[in-house]
């Protein structure tokens, strides 16, 4: 299998079930967005961290996939005219969702309660998971956007925005872990200098 085909020399790209559309178009640039935070997940698990976290980092990458698919996905050509799917696209699924949820809940329990916002940053790593959630936000916008033109799975823009939740909490878990400084977003008054 060649990595380059050529087909999309135009500006063009097919979707799975062959339709094809513009570079631009918001269904890939959804999916798109998905890869890039898939990839700076990575780099989050690149890191030096506890083996747990990155083993879960490694599930979410997987889940990632499954939701590039989806996204990737032309939803005329998914579905026969009998109502069998056409293609084998995996799902995302409630039990995903509590995936997460059992983790954010599991590295709160070892956490300070939240009394501000924190500004990014503190240590690399920390600042990397900060990137992956401001890319998972904006991947989660685009998904919704998309949904709003094409109806698109539910389960993805709730994985979606569960996911930026995990990965606010990693990095607060990972600047406790790292004993990094956590610096609260304290409102400056007006008459306040620097």
């Amino acid at each position: 299998m060649k990595v380059y085909t050529k087909t999309g020399d135009k500006g063009t790209t097919a979707l799975f079930g062959g339709t094809r559309v513009p570079k631009f178009h918001i269904r890939i640039e959804s999916y798109g967005t998905v890869d890039e935070l898939n990839s700076y997940i990575g780099l989050i698990r690149d890191q030096e961290m506890n083996t747990h976290y990155k083993d879960v980092l490694i599930e979410i990458q997987d889940r990632l996939f499954t939701v590039g698919a989806i996204l990737a996905t032309d939803p005329e050509k998914a579905i026969l005219k009998n109502g069998k799917e056409r293609l084998n696209i995996p799902k995302i699924s409630e039990k995903d969702l509590d995936y997460l949820e059992k983790e954010i809940d599991s590295m709160e329990t070892e956490l300070p309660p939240m009394t501000h916002f924190v500004l990014p940053g503190g240590h690399t790593t920390v600042s990397y998971c900060h990137i992956a959630r401001c890319v998972c936000r904006r991947a989660e916008r685009l998904a919704a956007h998309l949904n709003d033109i094409e109806p698109t799975d539910e389960m993805v823009l709730k994985y979606l925005n569960r996911l930026s939740d995990y990965l606010f909490v990693l990095a607060r878990k990972l600047t406790f872990d790292l004993k990094a400084n956590e610096v609260k977003w304290i409102p400056k008054k007006e008459d306040s200098h620097l």
